[in-house]
C-alpha cells in the first residue's frame, strides 16, 4: 500500500494536533493537585494552574501541600528559585508523612549572596529521626531556569535527582538494623521561609529585607508509580561524578558529630 505525499503530510498533521492534545492533556493543574497551606496569598496559582509560586517577604513565608497521599514512585516538579540575593531564605521541597513518628525525603535549597552558589540540602527521615544530611553545591544557576528536582521512592532505595543525574542514594539496610521509610505514605509539601539564624554560613549572612519579595516558582508536576531507576552501571557513573566534584559535607564523614560512631550505615561502604 503506496501513500501520496500529501495523503502522509495530513497523517503527519493528525498525528502532531493528537501529540499536542495529549501533551496538553497531561499538562500539571496545580489546582487540581494541590493546597495553599498557609501565607496569606502569598501563595498563588495562575494562568490555567500551571505555574505556581510561593513568596517570602518580613511578615510571612508561604507554603502549599499535594492533595493527595504517595506511596512508592517517582515525583518530578520543575523549580525556577529565588534570583538575586536569596541569603537567609530556604526552598523546601520534600515528602513528609503524618504523626509524630514522622517519615521525610527532604530537598532544601539554601540560599545565597549574589552570584554565589545555592547549597542543595538533603535529608532522609525514618520515624521521627534524620541527621542523615548530605550537601551540594549547585553545578549551575537554578534561578534563571526551571530545572526538575526528582524523587524515586521504592522499597529498595530512595534516589534524589537533579535534571535526571543522582546526587544522592539511600538504600533499604533493614537487614543490617537502619530503619527504612517504607509503611508510611506522604504527602509532597514545599515552602519558602526565612531561615536566617542558620541557613547562610551557619547564620552569619542575615536576609537582606530590601529585596523582598522573594519568590520561587513550580512547575509539570509529576508523579509515576512503579519505577525502576537507571542500570546501576550509568547511575554509579553519575553518583561517583557528583560526589566527587560537587558534595560539600557528608554525614557519614563527620565523625565530630558522632563521638559514639558513626551510623551504621556509613560503615558498609555503600552510597548513603
Amino acid at each position: 500500500m503506496s501513500f501520496s505525499f500529501y495523503s502522509r503530510l495530513f497523517i503527519c498533521s493528525v498525528l502532531t494536533i493528537f501529540l499536542l492534545v495529549a501533551y496538553t492533556a497531561g499538562a500539571t493543574n496545580f489546582y487540581d493537585e494541590f493546597d495553599i497551606t498557609w501565607g496569606g496569598g502569598r501563595g498563588k496559582i495562575t494562568g490555567a494552574g500551571d505555574i505556581l509560586t510561593l513568596s517570602l517577604d518580613r511578615v510571612s513565608g508561604s507554603g502549599f501541600q499535594s492533595k493527595k497521599e504517595y506511596h512508592f514512585g517517582r515525583i518530578d516538579m520543575q523549580l525556577r528559585l529565588v534570583p538575586g540575593n536569596s541569603a537567609g531564605t530556604v526552598t523546601a521541597y520534600y515528602l513528609a508523612s503524618h504523626g509524630r513518628h514522622q517519615d521525610e525525603i527532604d530537598f532544601e535549597f539554601l540560599g545565597n549572596a549574589s552570584g554565589e552558589p545555592y547549597t542543595l540540602h538533603t535529608n532522609v527521615y525514618t520515624q521521627g529521626k534524620g541527621e542523615r544530611e548530605q550537601q551540594f553545591r549547585m553545578w549551575f544557576d537554578p534561578t534563571s531556569h526551571f530545572h526538575t528536582y526528582s524523587i524515586i521512592w521504592t522499597p529498595q532505595t530512595i534516589i534524589f535527582l537533579v535534571d535526571d543525574t543522582p546526587v544522592r542514594e539511600f538504600k533499604n539496610m533493614e537487614a543490617i538494623g537502619v530503619p527504612f521509610p517504607k509503611q508510611q505514605p506522604m504527602r509532597l509539601y514545599s515552602s519558602l521561609w526565612n531561615a536566617d539564624e542558620w541557613a547562610t554560613r551557619g547564620g552569619l549572612v542575615k536576609t537582606d529585607w530590601t529585596h523582598a519579595p522573594f519568590m520561587a516558582s513550580y512547575r509539570n508536576f509529576n508523579v509515576k508509580a512503579g519505577v525502576v531507576p537507571q542500570s546501576r552501571l550509568t547511575h554509579k557513573q553519575k553518583l561517583r561524578w557528583v560526589r566527587k566534584n560537587h558534595m560539600i559535607y557528608n554525614y557519614c564523614t563527620d565523625a565530630k558529630r558522632f563521638p559514639r560512631g558513626l551510623p551504621r550505615e556509613c560503615k558498609v561502604g555503600v552510597h548513603v
